[in-house]
Formats: structure tokens, sequence, C-alpha cells
């Protein structure tokens, strides 16, 4: 920068420089000089002894010349003041000469710009085309420079007030130039001292020329005292702050210094002004080291903020238009940065630090992550992990992946922040483009769905804020995301394409052959996704410029997937069709001009001709006419059709239906039927029979008629039985659009019978023949959706009377199921009818669902076998086959129960028709008890519409699912190659129609209702234990009203427990949703009064929950209840506040005894299930996981070594030889989890190599002796605690493995090998470095800690001996890595003994093989005697029927220790 500075000036200079000078005068001159020198006067001294030297002064504008070299010059005037009869008086007179001569202005100027060199014609001597100032060259004499400084320092207050002169050249500046880079300066310290008293006087840019320079003026022994002078000055004023921290930045200073002035530097960040910003960001990083590079980034991005930085859109919108008037722009307005540009270049400071050094990156991401409150997150948190990402280093890539992911994930970092971020600074943004969408690409290929909409937020806002190619390539990404195959990224990238085609048609619309492209891949994707792609299609079809050829595209893809034989692509054509006419047919918003805007004539045409097409194309087959009805249904229900369109689709469904569905009664009905035909649930009074009924019989008949005789290729009849559900659906849909939610027209089929046959025929149907069977089940599968489909649409009336015809639906829903599960449980091989059409093709479906009953079976004797696999292969023990056996009968005995119910209708759930959400809304109805029901199903008292358990129980479980596919979302997983996927969508079609927030919103409307039932069944279950004295199983309980009753519980209880599970509630947006739901609860135990706060709104909703448990009625509802109140107490923020409360809770239901209603104890796989679950979760809880698991093994296992096979605990009732495995297992789980948090031992625990009284060292300073006491018995303590901690885990574990001796099951082993390896292997990585360090001190304490630990790991040696003598794989599976761990254990404890200088303490002996008995196995004495000549020797590594074992060495340990180090420890204790 000087030199460019100085070339400039000699530039300037030249201009002024005469065009012929001679040196040869020059030196005339000297010589005459030199002779007259003593007469010269006082004045002439300079200018004389100058031309002698070879420099002409000049006047005016003319710069000086020189004629020789300027070292020449200053090597001339030094020996003429030092051969000058007068020295040293000579040097003041030659200087006050100087201070004569640049009085005047120009002269003076003359002095400070470069000298011109003069040369004569011709000559080519070298003298050199720079030269110096004449000031400068005479700073260069050391005699001289002194004096000369102070000759400039005095002159340049005179040019501060006005700096610029006449020829724009700035005098302070360049008098300043004037002492950088000098060869020497003489007195540095005095000069340092002037120009600190000179800032004290002068304005500001003077300063600051002053300050930059400082660097290049002194030297390096007094940059630490200029920079406290600086730093101080800081303090003071922070226009300097640029100019300061730029010479700091150049200085060479201290570390000590460094942080002391950058913590003055971070004090004054928030009075920094902006455009000063980015130079202090830069200083602040680059002077971080690598020790303290956390801690400054944590206070640098604490009081950064760039929010403040960005004008508000408002200011920057005046400015531009003030801007663009072309209004004079004042100065101090030009010097003032665009905001966008500061934050550019702080952006760039932070990026520039972090790849200088790469201990800045993982410090900002510890920064990051160290940020635990949503409040705290700011918008440099975003820019700095799009920074991370973008820099070449993968650490940093995937430290931001993760870090980002992580804040998603826990609703930290909200969208709201995202949308600030891209609002602000969008230019900053547009440089890291790649990374974001690298980040964005990440996030939507997440299993976590709780990123994947952030990730969707990204592309989005890329979009609408980013220039054409940025659209072009998130365009590109979502088309990629899209065929990828992945359901939850498919659908995330079709919504977000769907809500860009929505917001901003014409800017997709360019950008439309990227997405046509998907067209492709429709056999990769579901037909709920297939419904969003022709619809956003569709939309810029008809919304866009370039909707034509999109238009044309669809319009013969469509056509030929119409066209095709195949089920699937007929499916696809028909989807396809009918959100081409929802698009086409829309109804135009309203204009200015036209407040009506209909179809065009040709438009309406195309329309009707292209569902004349879709109508013919789908009568080929009842499952396409029927698939064609719901689709045509979804339309009407979530579009707005022009009148037109509405008119044209509900013209002809009424009469359609009731020619095709509908008959009139007569005296008989006279049919051809395999079963007699019967006028069956009709609801109309007696007064007004009906005179209509729906044919269904006779329809299923025909359709069985027709499927034996479908041999040739004609059309099949449309009027099928599989059709009538979807098209009363779609009556019922036109009905409701064209007389606004009114069904006056067809609200008789409410209660309109149907022609069956009588059900008493399912009491005899096991003389039936097959087809018969199957006939009856198609018809009852076939009743039941046509009921579902009625209290679909007559669940929203409020007239009591038809409120009481949908709750006797319903009850006709749940008795017919009843009979359908017996006739399923005598049909093995039936497939059911297909009820939903927009599934998987046919064939899929029904190979998926073949045999069923079968199927049901199997599954569940599989669930029996997983939790006790000892019943499996019991034959291969002979000590466990008693117990084994008796196992195994009380499975079958529970199987046998299980087929007496009949089958799980839950695997046949996608046969039937969906209900919709407003279905849901009859819960809110009051519980009947069954005492009230007779047996006609009519109730006795009509005064109120009350629902019975049965029916509330169907309805929870609809529920119930519903919101484990709406709200538990399953991370999204790939299909398997080459594999077929069962379409778990199936059934749900329109449920995927609403969002996740819609259902949870709904759901809690219906809190209140949810909430009485519980209460009512809490109030049902104290009465029954009041009226039995406490007893469940009582004389006067009714079992099967006790069943249902439960049942309703239990549901209850899961559907709230899945409504406050919903992830959603953790983001900001659904916080008020979230604080309505908890004050549903909160508010049944007081009224409503001031608002709560969060927290709480958590402690009233768990104290009201609290109140169910003592009347809940099974250990499973017992589990829910804890689950419940786990997933509430998360809500508050502080789960850890309620852990102790969770665990009282959870251990009150472990030490109760749970009796069934018939008086016998609970039992069985979900039994067993549900008390693993609710031991897990009591343990994960409670303060102190190890003393808990000390009192179970104590007070509960120990009571049931010697106890009969039914005899429980008397501490622990649900404790039994029965359920000993599922005690057992989570006691080795989690006491594995449990050590695993104990942190590892380090070498600052330990201080046995300074004792507490020692003051040598460094802490041996007068007054650090007490300090470092402190110090000493903190760390003691803390060394104590760790020790006690490992001690009482390595006992439990010792008690545990002893266990096996009793209870030596192969699933005991199993799961001791298991668990015990993995306890070992903590042990070694956490518990033997606290060892290393904490030997000396506690010499006891590890004594007994590796006695017991050895005991234990004999044990494990036996068991996997006895594992080879078994040959059982699943035992030996696990016997390699187990010794392999149990040699590390022996080598790590010689290893802490060599550390600790007492290896001769070690003793290695070879463990013989022993069975879980202690008996030795037979096998190995044939070597025995050479195994006695070598226990001496380390044994060969490589027999693994060996293990090497430390011996009974911890009291020779012991011994040597005391031995060796008894002189150290009494000098310990002296002092």
């Amino acid at each position: 920068m000087m030199r460019k500075r100085r070339s400039s000036t000699v530039d300037n200079a030249e201009k002024h420089a005469p065009s012929s000078t001679t040196a040869k005068r020059s030196r005339t001159t000297g010589r005459q000089s030199k002779v007259s020198a003593p007469e010269e006067s006082t004045a002439s001294v300079f200018s004389v002894f100058l031309r002698e030297a070879g420099v002409t002064l000049k006047q005016g504008g003319t710069p000086n010349e020189i004629a020789v070299d300027q070292v020449v010059f200053q090597k001339r005037i030094q020996k003429k003041l030092q051969k000058s009869p007068r020295y040293p008086d000579i040097v003041q007179e030659f200087i006050s000469g100087l201070e004569s001569h640049i009085e005047d202005a120009d002269r003076f100027r003359n002095c400070l710009l470069p000298c011109v060199p003069t040369l004569p014609e011709g000559d080519t001597s070298c003298v050199s085309s720079f030269h110096e100032s004449l000031l400068r060259m005479l700073l260069g004499i050391e005699m001289l420079q002194t004096l000369i400084i102070n000759t400039l320092l005095e002159k340049l207050p005179e040019y501060m007030l006005n700096s610029i002169d006449d020829a724009g050249l700035c005098i302070p500046r360049i008098i300043i130039n004037q002492l950088k880079w000098l060869d020497r300066v003489v007195d540095c310290k005095e000069l340092a001292a002037k120009l600190m008293e000179l800032l004290s006087v002068a304005p500001v840019d003077v300063q600051q020329d002053i300050i930059t320079s400082l660097p290049e003026i002194l030297e390096d022994s007094l940059h630490n005292d200029i920079a406290q002078d600086l730093n101080s000055l800081l303090k003071e004023n922070t226009q300097l702050t640029v100019a300061i921290l730029d010479a700091l930045s150049s200085l060479n200073l201290s570390s000590s210094l460094l942080t002391e002035v950058r913590g003055a530097v971070m004090t004054t960040l928030a009075a920094v002004q902006l455009e000063d910003l980015p130079v202090v960001v830069k200083f602040i990083l680059h002077s971080a080291s690598a020790s303290d590079a956390y801690e400054v980034v944590c206070n640098l991005r604490r009081k950064l903020e760039l929010e403040q930085c960005v004008l508000p859109p408002v200011v920057q919108a005046s400015q531009s238009r003030f801007k663009s008037k072309g209004a004079a722009v004042s100065k101090s307005t030009t010097v003032v940065c665009d905001s966008q540009d500061i934050v550019t270049l702080i952006v760039d400071a932070i990026k520039s630090a972090m790849r200088f050094q790469k201990a800045l990156s993982e410090a900002w991401l510890k920064a990051i992550e160290s940020v635990e409150e949503l409040e705290d997150h700011k918008v440099i948190d975003l820019l700095v992990l799009f920074i991370l990402h973008s820099t070449n280093a993968n650490h940093s890539r995937r430290g931001a992946e993760r870090v980002l992911k992580a804040k998603v994930r826990t609703g930290q970092i909200p969208e709201m922040l995202l949308q600030k971020t891209f609002q602000d600074n969008t230019e900053v943004l547009r440089g890291y483009f790649p990374s974001i969408l690298a980040l964005a690409q990440n996030l939507l290929r997440s299993p976590d769905p709780c990123v994947v909409p952030f990730g969707g937020h990204m592309y989005r806002h890329s979009f609408t804020a980013f220039d054409s190619y940025c659209q072009q390539e998130v365009v590109g990404c979502l088309v990629t995301h899209v065929c990828s195959g992945v359901c939850g990224e498919v659908d995330m990238a079709l919504e977000l394409l769907c809500g860009l085609v929505m917001e901003n048609p014409s800017e997709v619309g360019p950008y439309a052959v990227f997405i046509k492209g998907i067209l492709d891949y429709l056999d990769n994707l579901t037909p709920q996704q297939i419904r969003r792609l022709f619809h956003l299609l569709s939309r810029l079809a008809f919304r866009s410029q370039q909707g034509s050829h999109i238009q044309d595209d669809m319009h013969i893809v469509i056509r030929k997937q119409l066209s095709s034989t195949a089920p699937k692509y007929k499916r696809i054509g028909i989807i396809g069709a009918v959100m081409f006419i929802g698009s086409m047919g829309a109804l135009k918003p309203k204009t200015k001009d036209n407040q009506k805007d209909s179809l065009s004539p040709e438009t309406f045409r195309q329309l009707s001709a292209l569902l004349e097409l879709v109508q013919s194309s789908s009568e080929t087959s009842p499952e396409a006419s029927a698939l064609y009805y719901d689709e045509l249904a979804n339309l009407v229900q979530t579009s707005t059709l022009d009148p037109q369109v509405q008119e044209k689709i509900g013209k002809r469904v009424l009469d359609d239906f009731q020619a095709e569905f509908v008959v009139d009664l007569g005296p008989e009905i006279q049919d051809s039927f395999s079963f007699p035909a019967r006028v069956m649930y009709d609801l109309e009074e007696e007064e007004t029979q009906a005179v209509i009924a729906v044919n269904l019989m006779p329809l299923l008949a025909k359709d069985v008629h027709s499927k034996a005789k479908q041999h040739n290729g004609d059309k099949k009849d449309n009027k099928s039985s599989l059709c009538l559900s979807p098209f009363f659906r779609l009556l019922r849909l036109c009905e409701e659009k064209q007389n606004h939610e009114g069904l006056d027209e067809i609200d008789a089929l409410l209660g309109c019978p149907l022609i069956l046959t009588d059900m008493d025929v399912v009491d005899k149907i096991e003389s039936l023949s097959k087809v018969e069977k199957e006939f009856l089940c198609t018809l009852l599968f076939h009743t039941i959706n046509w009921f579902r489909e009625l209290v679909n649409a007559f669940c929203r009336l409020k007239e009591t009377e038809m409120k009481m015809k949908v709750m006797t639906r319903l009850q006709n829903i749940t008795y017919l199921q009843t009979l359908l599960e017996q006739a399923l449980a005598e049909t093995p091989g039936y497939i059911p009818p297909v009820a939903n059409f927009d599934g998987e093709s046919t064939d899929v479906i029904l190979s998926s669902t073949a045999a069923p009953v079968h199927k049901t079976k199997k599954s569940s004797g599989k669930k029996r076998k997983a939790p006790g696999k000892n019943s499996l292969e019991g034959n291969s023990q002979m000590e466990d086959k008693m117990e084994e056996d008796e196992t195994q009968q009380e499975l079958e005995k529970e199987k046998e129960k299980e087929a007496r119910h009949g089958v799980n209708m839950e695997s046949y759930r996608q046969f039937f028709r969906e209900l919709d959400m407003e279905v849901l809304s009859v819960v809110q109805c009051g519980l009947l008890p069954c005492s009230l029901l007779d047996s006609e199903l009519q109730t006795k008292k009509r005064e109120e519409v009350l629902i019975g358990p049965a029916e509330l129980i169907f309805l929870l479980e609809d529920m119930l699912q519903k919101l484990e596919f709406s709200l538990t979302a399953a991370p999204a997983k790939r299909r398997p190659f080459l594999k077929v996927k069962a379409d778990k969508n199936v059934g749900f079609s329109h449920l995927q129609q609403t969002s996740p927030k819609d259902v949870a919103a709904f759901c809690v409307q219906l809190l209140p209702a949810l909430c009485l039932h519980l209460e009512n069944c809490h109030n049902y279950f104290q009465t029954l234990l009041s009226e039995n004295d406490g007893m469940v199983d009582g004389p006067t309980v009714d079992i099967q009203e006790h069943h249902l009753i439960s049942s309703c519980c239990q549901l209850l209880l899961q559907v709230l427990n899945s409504i406050f599970s919903w992830f959603g509630f953790s983001q900001p947006g659904h916080r008020s949703l979230l604080k309505r739901a908890l004050g549903v609860l909160a508010g049944r135990l007081e009224e409503e009064g001031p608002e709560l706060n969060l927290e709480l709104l958590v402690k009233h909703s768990l104290d009201y929950l609290l109140n169910f448990h003592s009347t809940i009625p099974n250990l499973s509802s017992a589990l829910t209840l804890s689950q419940l109140l786990s997933t509430v107490a998360e809500k508050g923020g502080n789960p850890f506040a309620f852990k102790e409360q969770n665990a009282s809770l959870a251990r009150g239901f472990l030490t109760q005894q749970w009796m069934t209603v018939s008086g016998e104890k609970q039992r069985g796989n979900k039994f067993n299930e549900a008390l693993q679950a609710l031991l897990s979760i009591y343990l994960r809880h409670v303060d102190d996981v190890l003393k808990a698991v000390e009192e179970i093994t104590q007070e509960g296992l120990s009571q049931i070594i010697n106890a009969s096979k039914d005899e429980s605990s008397a501490a622990w009732p649900t404790l039994s030889k029965q359920t000993f495995l599922v005690f057992y297992k989570v006691l080795m789980t989690e006491l594995e989890k449990s050590v695993r948090r104990i942190p590892i031992g380090k070498s600052s625990d330990s201080s046995e190599n300074r004792p507490a009284g020692d003051s040598s060292g460094p802490y041996g300073r007068p007054g650090a002796r007490g300090h470092r006491v402190g110090d000493l018995c903190s760390r003691s303590t803390a060394q104590s605690e760790k020790l006690l901690t490992w001690n009482l885990a390595v006992r439990d574990f010792h008690i545990l493995v002893n266990l096996v001796k009793v209870f030596d099951s192969r699933s005991v082993v199993n799961v001791c090998l298991k668990y015990g390896r993995l306890f070992l292997e903590s042990f070694l990585k956490l518990g033997m470095p606290l060892l290393d360090f904490s030997f000396k001190r506690h010499k006891e304490d590890v004594q007994n800690l590796l006695k017991t630990f050895q005991l234990s790991t004999r044990q494990l040696h036996h068991m996997c001996g006895h594992s080879k003598i078994r040959q059982d794989t699943s035992l030996t599976n696990h016997v390699p890595a187990v010794k392999k761990s149990l040699e590390l254990f022996v080598y790590r404890v010689k290893a802490m003994l060599t550390l600790n200088n007492c290896q001769e303490a070690f003793w290695i002996g070879n463990l013989k093989n022993r069975n879980l008995k202690g008996e030795e196995i037979l096998s190995q004495r044939c070597q025995e005697s050479e195994e006695e000549e070598e226990e001496e020797q380390q044994p060969p590594a490589q027999d693994l029927s060996e293990e090497e074992e430390q011996g009974n060495d911890t009291e020779t340990l012991s011994k040597v220790n005391r031995e060796e180090n008894g002189a150290q420890d009494d000098t310990d204790e002296s002092d």
C-alpha cells in the first residue's frame, strides 16, 4: 500500500517538474557554496549544503531536483555537517534553515513530495528513477532525525483543520508518511510518546492516519505499550475503531494482551458503527486461538445482532425510491454502505476466519449446539451453518448437517427463523445456494419425519427468493425427489410442487417440462400421489401461459391409460381424468368487470366428452366403476366446481341410484337365492312402514351368477353390489353441494331396510357349503360397508331422531361384526370384496390377504413365542423340560381362548369402507351402560342420545388407527428390491387429504368428551370396588360389561397418548393448540381461572390423570397411563421435574396384584409385554437406578428362589417364576445403560502425586495453598463418588449373574451372556481409567471392587463352557465376544497395576472350564498336567477353551502395595 501511495505522489510531482535543469550547474554551485560556507548566514547554510550535496530547491509548484543518488546525498550532508568547524552547532543552524525554508506552504509541500532526478543530456549514469522526498532523505541522517521529527510534528497542527490543500493533497497524511519504514529510529520511545500526545488534539481523520501508521513507524519492542494506549483509546472513541483494529492486527502482541484487547473490543461491539462491524468481527475471529476459540465465538455470537443490521422492508423501499428520483445524496449518506453489503462482509469475514483456523469451525458448531432455548437462536446461526456446509472440509459439512437436524428436530430452529433469514439476507444467501440446496435434499430424504418439513421450507423459500436459475434447480430437485420411490419423500416433494403452483403458477410455468417428466414414473406412485401429480399438472395446464401443450400431453396420457385393460393403468387413467376435469371445470374467481365468469361452450363440451369417456371406460368392471364414483365424490367434496359442471355430474345420480339399488317392497320378494330373502334393519316407525328397500342380496346373487358365466368379453352390467357404497357416497356429496349441507332428499335411506337373509344362519354356518359360506361373508361385508357409509353421511345431523338412527346403525355395525367374525372363522381362505378401490391392484391385495385366518393364527403364535424362547427348545435341556412344558401348556390354553373369540378383524381393515373424521364426533354422546340395553339392541331409556360401550370401542379403535396413521409418523423407508410392498395407506384415502394439524385440532375438540368417558369408566370401576369391598372378582360383577368397560378405558388412554405424542406440538406454531389441549385436562379439576403458563398446565394435567390410577383394571391400561404421563410431562419443557412422580406411579403398578374378573392372576404374553415396558419406565424415571436394581434383586428375586411356581414375591407381586425372565432382562438392560452414563475417570480426579499439604510447584506461591486444598478435596470427593457408584453397579451385576445358577434356562443364560458382555465392555472403557488414577488413594475400595467383579467374570466363563456343552447356537454365538472381553479385562488389570508400580502383585493362572454348577468339564482333564507346568507362564491366546483370569491376587496386591508405599502413605498423612 505504501509503495503505491509513493508512486502516485511521484507522478503528481513529476507533472510539475521543469523540463531542463543541469547537474553541472548544481555541482558548480555546490563548489562555490563550499568555499564561501563560513561567511554564509544561518538561513543560507541549509540551501548551500543542499546545493553542494546535489539537491536544488525550487519555488512554487516546481518540485525539488536531485542530481545524485539519495544515498550519496545523505552521505554528503552528513559529511559536511561533521567536518564543519562549527560542529555540532552547525546542526542546529541547518535545522533553523530548514524551518525558515518550510515556512512557506509551497516550499513545505515541495519538501514533502518526491524529488525529481536531473541528468545532463546523453548521460546514462545509473541514477535511481525514484527518489524520496527531501525531508524523508534528511530523516535518514541519524544526527538530524530527531530534530526534523520534532519540526514535522510541530508543523503538523498547522494543517489539522484544513488538511486538504489547493492541489488536493492531504498534508497531515503526507507528513505522517515521512515517518514510515525508516531504516532506524533514533529515539523510538520519544517518537511514540509524541505521536500519542498528538492523538489527543488531532481531529478524527488525522487520528485515523496516525493510528494506522503506528505499526510502520514504531519498532516491535514498543508494540505492547502502544497497544495498551490504543486499547484505552478504543474505549473512549468508537469512531477510531477500524483504525485501531487495523493497527492492532499489524502489531506483534503477547497472547495475554491480545486477549485483553479482544475483550475490550467485544464490550464495544454493540456501539460500533454499522460500516465498521465487518472489521471488528474479522479482528475478533482472527485474534482467537485454538484454546479460547469456543469462548470467543460464544461471546461474539451472543453480541452480534445481524437482525439490527438489516433495515426494515419499508425503509429499504423508501430509500430505493429516494435514490431513483435522483435526489442529491449527502456526503454522510454516501459513506454508509448498504445493509446487505454489510452483512455480506460480515459473513465473508466469518468464512475466511473458518478457513484460516480449523478450531473456529468446531467452535461455531459447538456454540450453536449449546444453545438450548428457542428464543436464543438467531439468524447468524443459520448463516454459519450454511457457511460450514459450503466449506470443502467433510467434517464441517457433516457437522452442519448434524447440528441442523438436531435443532430442527427439537424445534429450536423454527420455520419463522428460516423465513426471516431468507427475507432479510437474500443477496447473502444467494452465494450459498448450492449448500442450501444440498441441506434441503438431505433433510427431505431423512427418515426422521420431524425434519422433513423444514427441508421443504428451505426449498420453498429458495424458489421465491432467488433468480430463475435457482428456481430451475429447485424444481429439478423436487422432481428428483418425486421419482425416488420413498413414500415420505415423494409426498413432501409433491406437496411442495403443489404449493408452488398454487402460489406462483406463472413462475413455475416455464419449468413445467420438468414436472411432466414425472408422468414416466407413474408406476412408482401411490394413488394419493397420482392425485396430487395430476392436480398440479392440471393447475399448470389451465393457470399458466404454457398451459396449452400441457393440456395436450395430459389428454394423451389419460386416454392411453383409460384404454388399457390392466386394472392398474385404468385406475391411473380414472384418477388423472377426474383431477383434470376438476381443474377444467373449476369455478373461476369473480372479476371486477364480470361478476360471473362461466365456462366457455367449447370448454364445457370438452369436459362433457371427457366425462363420458371416463364413464364408458369404467363400465368394463365393477371395480373401475366404483373407483370412478369414489374419485368423482372426492372431487365434488374438495373442489368448487362451476354450476354447469356440478349440475352435469349430479343430474342423474339420484335417479340412477333409485333405479339400480332401490326396489319397492311388495307382498313377496320373488327371486332365486341361496338363502331365503328377508327385509331387515328397518328403522321406520310402525305406523309408517317402509315401502322401499336396498336391493342388496339380489344384486350380490346376480354378481355371483355373472361371475360364474363370465367367459366372454362382453361388457359387464354396471348394477353391481360392489358399487352400492361408492355410488351412495357420490349421491350424498352431490346432495350436500346442491342443497347446502342438507340431506332432506335422501334422509329416508338412513332408516331404509335392506333385503338380506335371516342372520340366524350364521349359527349354522358349519353345515353350509364353501360357496354358501363365502356368499354369506360377502353379504355381511357389503351390509357393514353400507351402514358405514350411512353413518358417514348422517353423523353431522343435529336432530335427535336422526342421531338415534345413526346410533342404531352403529349398533348394527358392531353386531354384524361379531357375526362376521364367526363366519370368517369357519371360512378359511376366503377373500373379501374390495371396499377401497384406490389402493394397490386387486391382485396384490388379494394375494397379500389370502387365507387371513391362518395368517392371524400364525402371527399370534409367533408373537407368543417371542418373550419365552425357552418354550421352543425345551427338549434340548433336561433340567428345563418340566417348567417349559408347563409354559407351553399355558400358551396353548391362551390359543384356545383366542380361537373361541373368532378371528382378528384388524387384518380385514382394508375391506371396510373408511369412516370420515366427522363420525368421531359421535363420541360426544354420553356413555350408556350395558344394563340399560335389551336384547333387541334398543335402549329402554330414550330421553337422550347415549352411546353403548361396544359402539364406543368401535369408534375409539377407528380413532386410534387414524391417529397412529396421521399423527404418529413412521420413518420413511425405501422399497426393497424385487419385493412387493404392502400398501399401508389403504383405508385412509380421505384422511390423507387432511393435514396432521387439522386432525390434531379436531381431536382437541373431542378431548372433553374423551375425558368424560374416561371419568365414567373410572366411576364404574370405583363403584364396583366399593360394592365388592375392594375385590375385583366380586359376585355381582358382570364379566362381559367389565370386559367392555376395561377395553374402553384402555382405548381412551391410548387415544389420549396418541394425541399428545404428536411431534407437531413441539413446534412453536402449534404451541397454542398444545396449551388448549392441556387446558382441557387441567380444567377437569378446577374451574376456569386466569390463563396458566405451560408448566402449570402440565402440572394440573398430570394431577388430573393421576386420579385414575386407583381404578385401572389391568396392567396394559396401567402401562398406557404411565406412558401418557411421560408424554404429557415432556410437553412442559422439563420432563425431569416429574420423574419422581412417574417413577412412583410405575412402582405402585409393579407392586400391585393384578387379578382378572374371574379371580385368576393376570398372565400371558400381553401381560409380560406390558410388565417389561412398565418396569423399564420405572427404572428410567427412578433417581438412582443402581439402588432400584439392588432393591428388586434383594427384596424380590431372592423371595422367589425357593417359592412355588404360582407364588409371587411379597414386595413385588408382579414378580414370580413365570415373570422372572421379564424382570431379569429389564434389570440387566437398565443396569448396563446406567453404567454407560457414569463419567469416565480422568487424571484430574487423581491427587496422589501432589499431597494436599505440599505447597511446592506451580501452587507454591503465597495464598494458593487454601485454593489448592479446596480443589483437591472436591476432586477426591468426585473420585470417591464414582468409585462408590461402580461398587454398587458391580455388586448388582454380581447378584444378577449369580442368579443364573438357580434360574438356568437358556433364555436367562442368553440374556446374561449378551448384557454381561456389554457391562464388561463399559467397565473396561469407563471404569478402569478411574481405577488407574484412584488406586493409590483408595486401595481398599479398588481391591473389593475387583474381587467382586472377578467372581462375576468367572461365572461368565462358566456360562461359556455351559453353552459349548449344550451346543446351542443361540448361546454359542455370544461366546467369542464374551471371551475376548474377559481376556481384555485380565490384561487391563495388569496394565493398571503396572501404571501404579505394582506389577509384581499380578499373578496369572489358567482357569479351568466348568459348567454352571461349578463342575469341571471332563474334556479338559487330559490337559491338566500340561497346564500345571505352564501356570507360571502366559497361556497361548489362541486356545479358546482356556481363559486367563486373575486368581487370588487381590490380597497379594494389597500386601505389596502396603509394603512398597508404606513410607509414602505415612508422608502423605503427615503432610
